[in-house]
């Protein structure tokens, strides 16, 4: 590293809110065991949060959760919002799982990526809306085994853009990133970052985390990285920038965490030592950065940050 005072000061980057969790189950109209990792979205005036709901038979569904502020107030829809569809659609006979949602300027509408979950595995699934209450399917778009999907905003070259981590056996399981014409068939598939191996904490897995953020620096990253103790295993997040015109080009990562589960509500849960982001929303006019993430998968919380100083952080780390 060079020296920048941002050395060393990731995990200082993001402040947890004094009102954590901002969600749980008790927000909600109908009995449930857990509300996590939801994806992000600012919809005019109301930040709207697709969150993903336990149900009490261990099926997950998405609930739409709107505030005003992005913190409190929160009005969660009385019914499940997105069920899953196990007629129409098998791979989702387990449930729908981890969101991230995309505003896709070219075609008007938000898109919805996360994962299928059935006896076949989990795979990568994408539905559109325009007002998130009438979702239409596209279906699966990325065979099983794969999760924690999530798409650019723009085309590049002509094409779509997604990271997304498959599984294959005898490898770790890494992020990759893969280019469509259409956003349904889904080719290139090249290997952007891998584990490192060892005693680091993103050693066992990584996968990306909410879409990728457009900066003038480059396209910022938060992924989640575990770690494998005698314990079990520790979720935590990091970040990494990405070339602004050729995104299959890592310019920095971080080598140290910048969020890791410390507090009791991160600590004790459904699976505890679990912090897991699937979106974040930018105040450009503020240089606010907030981070919503789910906690030991049972409750929603929030981190913020100043963009510049996730910049210049990151900007300190190795190339």
């Amino acid at each position: 590293m060079n020296g920048s005072k941002f050395t060393n000061l990731g995990v200082n980057l993001f402040k947890r809110c004094p009102s954590n969790p901002i969600l749980t189950t008790f927000d909600l109209h109908y009995p449930a065991n857990a509300i996590f990792n939801a994806a992000a979205a600012q919809v005019g005036g109301e930040t709207v949060l697709l969150s993903r709901v336990e149900d009490l038979r261990g099926i997950s569904h998405f609930n739409v959760c709107r505030s005003k502020n992005g913190v409190s107030g929160w009005a969660t829809d009385p019914q499940p919002t997105l069920m899953p569809d196990r007629q129409g659609h098998p791979e989702e006979n387990w449930g729908i799982e981890d969101p991230r949602v995309t505003w896709l300027e070219e075609l008007g509408v938000w898109a919805v990526v996360y994962t299928a979950y059935s006896r076949r595995g989990p795979q990568v699934s994408l539905a559109t809306t325009t007002d998130f209450r009438a979702y239409e399917r596209m279906g699966s778009v990325l065979p099983p085994e794969d999760k924690n999907a999530a798409l650019f905003p723009r085309r590049f070259k002509g094409d779509w853009l997604i990271l997304h981590r498959p599984v294959s056996s005898g490898q770790d399981p890494a992020i990759w990133l893969s280019s469509s014409p259409d956003l349904k068939h889904w080719s290139e598939h090249t290997v952007l970052m891998e584990t490192r191996r060892g005693a680091w904490w993103d050693a066992v897995r990584i996968g990306p985390c909410p879409p990728p953020l457009e900066t003038r620096q480059g396209w910022l990253i938060c992924y989640h990285g575990v770690r494998s103790t005698a314990a079990g295993a520790i979720y935590r997040l990091g970040l990494a920038l990405l070339d602004l015109d050729d995104p299959w080009k890592v310019i920095r990562r971080s080598e140290d965490w910048v969020m890791g589960p410390q507090e009791p509500y991160e600590r004790v849960g459904d699976v505890g030592n679990v912090v897991f982001s699937c979106g974040w929303i930018l105040d450009e006019e503020m240089d606010a950065l907030r981070l919503y993430y789910g906690a030991a998968d049972t409750c929603m919380c929030l981190a913020t940050a100043r963009l510049s100083d996730v910049l210049d952080y990151l900007l300190a780390c190795p190339e």
